[in-house]
């Protein structure tokens, strides 16, 4: 039951009203009022990378902007013609994947704010990390309008793809939003559900960064370090590569020099055995492959400089540097390129957008956001089709 009318005023200046199950001042006040206690106390499930993220993505200006791109600024409703009426759709049922963990709060978090039921199903084979967030921000709630929607409102599951209870998850989903592989994109597809209903389908996807020389700080290499960091190359806005835009080879061989040294200075963590092992065959494929590579202390990760006429190497933590043109790096994205994050010296530039407007990237964005889940994705405004529009003519 939406009971609460909120106001927005777009850039033609038309208001639009948005029903709600609460106040939307109060529930991002209390999602953005855990940084405090986040800043003091790590959750061991989560790594610190991810935990630092996690506060970042709750700052409260990151969320207004949720609703300040999909309706405008907040406005009087009594200063103008309301033409547009949304409310809640109805049950949102989530499919998460397996190798990113931190997908399932940056969900939550985004669907709480349109005041929709939500049921999200987290990876089979990955951590849990949904229901970890979700008790821990239980827990610090004591009270208030975010408590009580996230203890009413939203559930959890960790069944297998092949429980009875996914088909009724499904049957019963006004919108349902996978994140996954082509082929369980395609079984979830195929289950049951309502006439009306919506479907986005996030599946196999890659994304890569393209610097500039020039724009090269070492600001900007610790950040790309610290990207690389959260999931290696696994997760759609990993990045799969660099490329040195208008580079020279020898530009790419000191780029990759200069990420291997840098490493244990901004990932301070121990190197797990396993990872550590993995990196040094990356290493010794990566040189037999005809890569220059370097690994940063402790075998931490791999940075490898060469061209696009060599032979991929594999590796979580280990990542292909190269020189191109920018004709070369768009004749070379993969054709399911998502996020292509950058350090430009004017990413504002015409001949961006011109290329952009020509390839298949998704998503454009400074590489320290690479990983930010928004409002819209994969090219798709998803989030706007949690509410369900009302035509007002007055």
């Amino acid at each position: 039951m939406s009971d609460i009318l909120h106001f927005f005023r777009d850039c033609s200046g038309k208001l639009t009203a948005v029903s709600l199950p609460f106040e939307l001042d109060e529930i991002i006040a209390q999602w953005s009022g855990l940084i405090n206690h986040m800043a003091r106390n790590h959750n061991g499930a989560f790594s610190r990378d991810e935990w630092a993220y996690m506060i970042y993505f709750l700052d409260r200006h990151l969320l207004e902007e949720v609703y300040i791109k999909t309706f405008g600024l907040p406005a009087d409703g009594n200063s103008g013609v309301i033409h547009m009426l949304m409310r809640p759709r109805g049950q949102v049922a989530v499919w998460l994947p397996n190798n990113v963990s931190l997908l399932g709060p940056l969900v939550l978090i985004l669907l709480s704010l349109s005041g929709n039921p939500v049921i999200i199903k987290s990876g089979s084979h990955s951590q849990n990390l949904t229901q970890v967030f979700l008790d821990y921000s239980s827990t610090q709630l004591t009270h208030g309008a975010l408590r009580n929607y996230l203890s009413s409102k939203v559930k959890v599951e960790t069944f297998s793809r092949d429980d009875p209870r996914q088909k009724d998850m499904a049957a019963e989903a006004k919108v349902r939003l996978f994140f996954g592989s082509d082929m369980s994109a395609k079984v979830i597809d195929s289950l049951p559900h309502p006439i009306g209903s919506l479907s986005f389908a996030f599946v196999d996807r890659k994304s890569e960064i393209w610097m500039e020389k020039g724009a090269v700080t070492a600001d900007t290499l610790a950040m790309l370090i610290k990207v690389m960091a959260i999931y290696g190359r696994f997760g759609c806005t990993s990045p799969q590569k660099v490329v040195v835009i208008d580079g020279s080879p020898q530009d790419a061989v000191d780029l990759s020099k200069r990420l291997a040294e840098m490493w244990p200075s901004v990932i301070r963590r121990d190197v797990e055995p396993h990872t550590a092992s993995e990196n040094v065959k990356a290493l010794q494929s990566a040189a037999a492959l005809g890569w220059q590579p370097a690994i940063a202390e402790r075998n931490g990760a791999v940075f490898a400089s060469g061209g696009f006429d060599l032979p991929p190497f594999a590796g979580a933590m280990a990542l292909p540097v190269i020189s191109a043109t920018i004709q070369e790096a768009v004749a070379h994205l993969p054709s399911n390129i998502q996020t292509l994050g950058y350090a430009l010296s004017s990413p504002n530039d015409r001949r961006w957008l011109l290329e952009l407007a020509n390839s298949g990237i998704k998503r454009f964005v400074p590489l320290a956001q690479m990983h930010h889940f928004g409002p819209y994705w994969d090219g798709y405004s998803y989030w706007s089709s949690l509410f369900e529009t009302v035509e007002i003519r007055i």
